[in-house]
C-alpha cells in the first residue's frame, strides 16, 4: 500500500531508525527525518548511514519536517524531549498528529501535550514497552491521549502493535516508567554484580546459584546481555531512570532505587566501551568486565 500520510522522526537514532525500517517494508513510502546531529562528526556519519539504510529523507530544519509530514514521531532522548516539542510547535498546525516516544515521566509527557496543543496540533503519548531491536516497527506500544484512537487507525495498516489504554496523557507513561524501574534497575544489579564476583573469581558459582534460585533465567546469558545494553546506551538510561525518579517523586515515594540505577546506568555508559565490544563480545559479561579492568590499569 502507498502512505498517504507522510511521517517524520524528530531524532533519528536507534529506535527511530528501526521503526522507519520496518515502515518502508510494509509500504510506507514518505519517510522522512530530522535530527540535530546530522552534521556532527561520526554520530553525523552513522544518522546519515541509517537515512540511505532506510530510504529515510533528511530535513534540515523543525520546519522543514513539520512543512513535510502530518504524523510527526519524536524520538529523541529522555532530557531533550520536551525541548524537541517546543522547537517543533511553532511550525505544526491542526492537521499534525505528534506522538512523543520517548521514555519520559507522565508529568513530561502532560507538559509536551500542553505544548503541542498550544500550536493547534494533536498529541499522542506512546510509551514503547520494549527494546526496539529486534521488534524493529512491531515494538508493542501503548498509546494515551484524546487521539490516541486517530493514530492507531491511521498507522494499523502498517503492522504496528498499538494498544490505547487511556484517553488521559500520562497512564501509558506510567506503565513504562515503572517497568523500567524493575528493567533498567536489573541491569544496573547484573553489572555491579558481575563487578565483583568476577574480582573475586566468584561469578560462575553466582550465576550457578541465581540459576537455581530463579530457574529459567539463564542468568549468565542475561547478564551479557543486559549489561551490554548498559555499555551501548547507559546515558540514556540513565536519562529515563531519572525521569522515573521524577515520577515517584511526584506520587510521594522517595525514588532511592531509581536514583541508584541511573548512577550505574551513567557510569556504564561513559566508559565508552561500545566501539570496542563487538558481535558476541558486546553480550559476554567476561569480555565486558575484562576490557573495564584494562581500563584501571
Amino acid at each position: 500500500m502507498t502512505n498517504d500520510n507522510p511521517i517524520g522522526f524528530i531524532g533519528f537514532g536507534e529506535a527511530g531508525f528501526h521503526i522507519a525500517r520496518g515502515l518502508r517494508g510494509e509500504g510506507a513510502e514518505q519517510l522522512f527525518a530530522y535530527d540535530i546531529n546530522t552534521r556532527t562528526p561520526r554520530l553525523g556519519d552513522r544518522i546519515q548511514e541509517r537515512a540511505k539504510a532506510s530510504y529515510v529523507t533528511l530535513l534540515e530544519s523543525n520546519a522543514s519536517i513539520a512543512a513535510a509530514c502530518d504524523i510527526l514521531f519524536s524520538t529523541v532522548t529522555a532530557n531533550a524531549a520536551v525541548a524537541a516539542a517546543e522547537e517543533t510547535a511553532p511550525f505544526l498546525q491542526a492537521r499534525h498528529l505528534y506522538a512523543d516516544l520517548n521514555s519520559v515521566s507522565p508529568a513530561t509527557k502532560q507538559s509536551i501535550s500542553r505544548i503541542v496543543a498550544s500550536s493547534g496540533a494533536r498529541f499522542v503519548e506512546a510509551a514503547v514497552m520494549a527494546a526496539v531491536p529486534p521488534h524493529g516497527h512491531r515494538v508493542p506500544m501503548l498509546l494515551g491521549g484524546a487521539h490516541a484512537r486517530t493514530l492507531a487507525d491511521i498507522l494499523s495498516p502498517y503492522g504496528l502493535r498499538l494498544e490505547v489504554v487511556s484517553d488521559q496523557v500520562g497512564a501509558a507513561s506510567a506503565v513504562k516508567m515503572c517497568r523500567s524501574i524493575i528493567v533498567k534497575g536489573l541491569e544496573a544489579l547484573l553489572l555491579e554484580c558481575a563487578l565483583g564476583a568476577s574480582h573475586y573469581g566468584a561469578d560462575e558459582r553466582v550465576f550457578a546459584s541465581l540459576d537455581e534460585t530463579l530457574p529459567g533465567m539463564n542468568w549468565s546469558r542475561l547478564a551479557g546481555y543486559m549489561i551490554g545494553r548498559v555499555m551501548e546506551h547507559g546515558e540514556r538510561r540513565a536519562r529515563e531512570m531519572e525521569e522515573a525518579a521524577e515520577m515517584l517523586r511526584g506520587a510521594g515515594i522517595e525514588p532511592i532505587m531509581a536514583e541508584a540505577a541511573a548512577r550505574r546506568q551513567e557510569w556504564g555508559g561513559r566508559l565508552n566501551l561500545a566501539d570496542h565490544l563487538k558481535g558476541p563480545a558486546a553480550e559476554d559479561y567476561r569480555e565486558v568486565v575484562k576490557a573495564i579492568a584494562a581500563m584501571s590499569v
